[in-house]
């Protein structure tokens, strides 16, 4: 079988050694010789594509035609026209009777690739070419046999569409009597430097140009690699290096600057195992934070009930009306023109001793109130920097024009 697997992947030009790779071609050539239908499973862009023409050539039905249908590129309006055919007048613009694929294919072989895209109505049409080989042009009654061999391919998650009611169950059954699985790249990391490497020299060969080399750095980047678009994303990169890089023996640094960044990746699969873990460490977060406030909560409690004890006349009541009356002048001073305590208050934040310094000055009467504090930190601003208030309105964090301004309102005199 060894010999057969290397056989079929000169004649078909197949690069790998990856032991997935092999097991898909061995499952390929052993269906070949029958007529069950084969569904062929693995993301986009991993090269379903060559295991229907391996099928197809390995049987009986070589000498008949192969025809290949993206089923998602097809108007869903359309589909049954294209697959099954339509009599002259069944629909507008249908101005003459014509033949759809399964009637022009029979007695070969049809690739419906993008199968899971195929909509319900046209599913059930399917169902029935499967079952029994019979099929209805569209606007006739009249049924037609036809003798074909179904290969389909998908890169959606069967069960869930399944489950979504957007694939009917009896047809994923009767497609996939056999199912082929492609890997994906990232799990042949031993086959993506050969295939780089084939890719390379038919660029090379196609533009006229030297052929591109990866250094052993480069290498293993592009082994690393996750590549979510897979094969197809593989040679698109060697095509881009090939053609746009005058050096010909390309770095790690130079390959990294083609390679997208791997947070940018296409939307993956996750089970729901995973789904739940992830759930479960965003209750434990949350969880910690509830803690955290409850903590921060009991020890503000304490450091007010100190503040009591040494204030027999503090009343809790005038120390909630000075925290709202507080919080609200803090809002209103930290406006873009006005940023003054925004950025004197950012310097003492999450500590304990925070906490009792804004207590402490929300109760006592005689504490300075905000704008005496302001003054206090301009005078004492402008004393350090000799009056200038260039350096002044830097050291406060404030705009020139707006420590003027202040200047101007408090009467300062320098």
């Amino acid at each position: 079988m060894n010999s057969n697997i290397q056989n079929i992947k000169q004649r078909f030009e197949i690069v790998g050694i990856d032991p997935g790779l092999d097991r898909a071609i061995e499952k390929s050539i052993r269906v070949s010789p029958t007529d069950i239908s084969v569904l062929i499973t693995g993301e986009s862009g991993v090269g379903k594509e060559i295991f229907p023409k391996i099928i197809h050539q390995l049987s009986h039905r070589k000498h008949n035609k192969f025809i290949a249908v993206n089923c998602g590129a097809i108007p869903e309006g359309t589909i049954d026209s294209e697959l099954f055919g339509h009599e002259k007048g069944a629909f507008t613009g249908a101005t003459s009777t014509r033949s759809g694929y399964f009637e022009v294919a029979d007695g070969g072989t049809i690739f419906l690739d993008e199968v899971g895209e195929l909509p319900l109505t046209t599913q059930v049409r399917l169902l029935r070419v499967l079952e029994n080989g019979e099929f209805l042009k569209v606007g006739s009654s009249k049924v037609q046999k036809t003798n074909v061999r179904i290969v389909a391919a998908t890169n959606l998650n069967m069960d869930s569409a399944i489950k979504k009611n957007k694939f009917r169950e009896d047809l994923y059954y009767r497609l996939s009597t056999v199912e082929i699985k492609v890997p994906p790249l990232r799990k042949r990391k031993n086959d993506i430097v050969l295939l780089f490497r084939k890719f390379a020299s038919e660029f090379a060969k196609k533009y006229n140009m030297p052929t591109v080399r990866l250094d052993n750095e480069a290498q293993i980047l592009l082994k690393n690699y996750r590549w979510n678009g897979n094969i197809r994303q593989l040679k698109n990169i060697t095509e881009q290096l090939s053609v746009l890089e005058q050096e010909r023996a390309i770095t790690s640094q130079l390959l990294s600057s083609y390679l997208p960044n791997p947070l940018s990746n296409l939307p993956a699969l996750i089970d729901q195992e995973t789904h739940n873990s992830e759930f479960s460490n965003e209750r434990e977060i949350l969880y910690k934070i509830l803690f955290d406030m409850k903590k921060d909560l009991n020890e503000l409690k304490k450091v007010i009930g100190k503040i009591k004890d040494e204030n027999p006349d503090f009343n809790i009541s005038n120390f909630e009306s000075k925290q709202k009356k507080y919080s609200e002048k803090i809002v209103e001073e930290s406006q873009p023109e006005n940023n003054l305590i925004q950025f004197q208050s950012s310097k003492n934040t999450n500590t304990i001793n925070d906490k009792y310094d804004f207590a402490e000055e929300i109760h006592e009467e005689e504490t300075l109130s905000i704008q005496d504090k302001e003054l206090e930190l301009i005078m004492k601003s402008l004393e350090r920097n000799n009056g200038r208030r260039k350096a002044a309105a830097n050291e406060l964090g404030i705009s020139e024009r707006t420590l003027y301004r202040k200047i101007k309102h408090y009467d300062i005199k320098l």
